[in-house]
């Protein structure tokens, strides 16, 4: 596998302006990318990273108060590769990524597709961004990445408290899109940090490969940090692996407005001539609102999050969620975690539903997000449907 990462590296970089020289590679500890190629003159760079994540899951399902199936599963959760670095200059950045499992590439499940059109195309690309420090603390990107939605989202899938994303975020998120976003930030004072992000896509989602058929999407977000910045990006990453010395803070709050969207979830979900092909012109608005919170400090850490999604007709899924998270990690980086998840939404497609969720979390962090074991048990009370219980155990391994 090694040789074969490398192999690319070597294609890719001799694409590249600049000579390669013995003195241009780096090599890494664990954890900050598998090797980094620097060409001369500081003209461009480039890193390889490579992750995985094996997952095992049995659930258990009960209906009033006697167990009715039982469903186990073990898979490839996630299987990444990554490269990143600058061209021309330090100040233009770019961003790729790539997704090799099956659950990465969504293929062969006809209700996964991009639209009818695709012919079921698998979505190997996450992300394929370019990132321009033109000006002072302004950053504009130009491609596919993430949207700057709720803060469970935007917090890379290596980098989780638990072992998964919860309810809310799979319900509610924005995902990634194609488009243009633009970045800022600055000091009310010596210590508190603003932060804006706004962004202009397609609307679709990601790695879609027809023309433009809804309307676009807008999303603004505002993130404030009033106790300074977290050590080391904290902010988005799971529980308080660096033991943060002073209480650190960032409330905020993500509006995204999609207009004439065309899936069930506005830029996610079903495209709605999929459900019915009478529904092929079939259009409407969809506004998303966020408002999250996230603390830290002296290992303890806690996450909080509130969805509502509300549109004009009644095959999109609207209504609201939230979502609360706190855990310890102690001194030998054990970490106990808890969530409440509640999630109440309705649509014309799916019917109505209200869905409990209780999760409690344990966490072997080996070498940070690094290298690390997690499993944790929840409880899902559905109303009006079987409630059920589900036991996970992760590894996670990233070079």
């Amino acid at each position: 596998m090694r040789r074969i990462i490398l192999g690319i590296a070597v294609l890719f970089t001799a694409t590249m302006r600049g000579q390669l020289t013995v003195e241009s590679i780096k090599t890494t500890k664990f954890g900050a990318g598998i090797i980094n190629f620097k060409g001369e003159n500081n003209s461009w760079s480039i890193k390889l990273g490579a992750r995985m994540q094996l997952l095992s899951t049995n659930q258990w399902f009960y209906s009033n108060g006697n167990l009715t199936e039982h469903v186990s599963t073990a898979l490839v959760r996630r299987s990444r590769l990554k490269f990143d670095g600058f061209v021309y200059d330090p100040t233009i950045k770019y961003k790729l990524e790539f997704g090799l499992s099956n659950n990465d590439l969504s293929s062969g499940n006809p209700e996964e597709k991009a639209s009818a059109a695709v012919n079921y195309a698998p979505r190997m690309v996450l992300d394929a961004v370019v990132m321009w420090n033109f000006v002072d603390n302004f950053e504009v990107w130009f491609g596919q990445a993430k949207l700057p939605g709720n803060v469970e989202r935007v917090i890379s899938s290596s980098s989780l408290q638990l072992v998964d994303r919860s309810r809310l975020n799979s319900e509610f998120n924005l995902d990634r899109s194609f488009g243009v976003q633009l970045r800022h930030n600055f000091n009310l004072t010596n210590k508190f940090v603003v932060r804006e992000r706004i962004a202009v896509s397609q609307g679709e989602g990601r790695n879609v490969t027809i023309e433009n058929e809804g309307g676009y999407q807008y999303t603004g977000r505002v993130e404030l940090l009033p106790f300074g910045l977290f050590e080391e990006k904290g902010e988005y990453k799971g529980g308080d692996l660096k033991r943060e010395k002073t209480p650190k803070l960032m409330l905020s709050s993500t509006y995204d407005y999609n207009v004439d969207a065309r899936k069930t979830r506005g830029s996610q979900g079903k495209y709605f001539e999929d459900l019915d092909e009478s529904y092929v012109d079939v259009t409407t608005d969809v506004t998303t609102v966020f408002i999250d919170a996230m603390f830290k400090y002296k290992g303890l850490s806690f996450m909080g999050e509130y969805a509502y999604r509300d549109a004009g007709n009644d095959l999109v899924s609207i209504g609201n969620g939230l979502n609360l998270q706190t855990g310890y990690l102690f001194k030998n980086n054990w970490e106990l975690a808890t969530r409440y998840t509640n999630v109440s939404v309705f649509s014309a497609v799916d019917g109505g539903e209200e869905r409990n969720v209780y999760t409690l979390g344990v966490s072997k962090y080996v070498v940070g997000h690094k290298l690390k074991v997690q499993s944790d048990i929840s409880y899902t009370d559905i109303v009006g449907s079987e409630n059920r219980i589900g036991f996970r155990v992760q590894v996670e391994i990233q070079l």
